[in-house]
């Protein structure tokens, strides 16, 4: 296994408003040119046409699905029979509407522009992440992506937090935050790390949006306590829970054990063969970084991207297992070496950039 890390051990400081924000800012790894294979013009062009048609299938298929199987679940409530109907349906809940959110966000999955924005609000809704935060933080994350201080959205900082990466895929600690956030947005308070990357005249509809939510789960909760039964949670809120496996197992491994600080995708992200279910359930982010060079590139179209471009990447891992293969060992390193990461091999095809971080003198250490 090729690795690198860097000299020293340091402390990493997340914080958006911290000391490593403005590090990022002074060394000029904010908002940074980033790497790209290069692709003609005219076939770019293609491969970023947008169509309804395959978004259409999938949202049907996907949300069809749900309204079958929680009807089957409610159909069986009571009996044990229930249980593999809940646990499909919270997987279609809890996890698919992860990779929905982050299309319709993209505004790539659809065509037509009002259907990006309803599949995004139901999705958002079910993963529990404010549309309007989640849109800003987002452009963020592909502007800094694994940049320490700069990006949001890092799920694995250094060293690893394993128990709380354990919890979640249950979705215990995420859904608690999203909580916290729901109720001190509705509040009316928007965080100062907030502040950072959602417009100033944005920060109200924040505000809106996690009132109406609010409501929303303040009347399923009654009508639990009215029915004097669980059914309605199962429905609407509990599959962000139970659900939540899938998608934080897929998210992990995106960026997990990687490279940070570097502005070259092909070291701070992981493409993995998947299968097909998976990949359904995933929307093709498994080709993770075709879609980070080309987020502009819709969902469908990722497979061929990742055709056009595996010259210049590094070998995808062949299966999730392999990914995790590589990344937990990577994560129990990092307990003891914050700045220890994976270093991706490039392909003789590939074309180099920003030597000193392909640089083997980088290589730690053998094991």
């Amino acid at each position: 296994m090729n690795t690198a890390s860097l000299a020293a051990p340091t402390k990493r400081d997340y914080s958006l408003i911290g000391r490593d924000s403005r590090l990022a800012v002074e060394s000029g790894l904010a908002a940074a040119e980033w790497y790209h294979t290069d692709i003609p013009r005219k076939q770019m062009k293609e491969l970023m046409k947008r169509s309804d048609g395959p978004a259409i299938r999938d949202t049907i298929i996907w949300l069809g699905s749900m309204t079958i199987l929680a009807g089957l679940g409610i159909y069986f409530w009571g009996s044990w029979l229930c249980m593999p109907f809940f646990l499909a349906y919270g997987v279609l809940y809890g996890s698919a509407s992860d990779s929905r959110w982050h299309e319709c966000g993209h505004g790539t999955a659809f065509k037509t522009r009002w259907m990006n924005d309803a599949v995004y609000e139901i999705a958002c809704f079910m993963i529990m992440r404010n549309p309007i935060t989640w849109r800003w933080s987002h452009t963020r994350h592909h502007t800094d992506t694994v940049i320490v201080g700069r990006d949001p959205e890092i799920a694995v900082m250094r060293p690893p937090d394993l128990l709380r990466l354990v919890l979640n895929f249950f979705g215990i600690l995420d859904a608690w935050h999203a909580m916290t956030d729901l109720v001190r947005n509705a509040s009316g308070i928007v965080s100062a790390g907030e502040k950072t990357f959602i417009p100033e005249q944005e920060q109200p509809k924040v505000i809106l949006v996690a009132r109406i939510w609010a409501a929303i789960y303040l009347a399923t909760i009654a009508l639990s306590i009215y029915m004097g039964s669980i059914l309605p949670l199962m429905i609407i809120g509990l599959p962000r829970l139970y659900g939540a496996w899938h998608h934080v197992m897929t998210g992990l491994l995106q960026h997990g054990g990687l490279a940070d600080n570097v502005i070259d995708h092909r070291l701070n992200s992981r493409t993995v063969y998947m299968n097909p279910v998976s990949r359904f359930i995933y929307w093709n982010m498994n080709y993770h970084v075709e879609h980070h060079m080309f987020p502009m590139v819709p969902y469908h179209a990722l497979p061929q991207l990742h055709a056009m471009t595996k010259h210049d990447l590094p070998a995808p891992n062949p299966s999730i297992l392999s990914g995790y293969r590589e990344m937990i060992p990577a994560f129990i390193r990092q307990l003891r070496n914050e700045d220890y990461f994976l270093k991706r091999k490039l392909p003789a095809t590939a074309k180099p950039y920003r030597e000193a971080f392909h640089n083997e003198t980088l290589a730690s250490a053998a094991e």
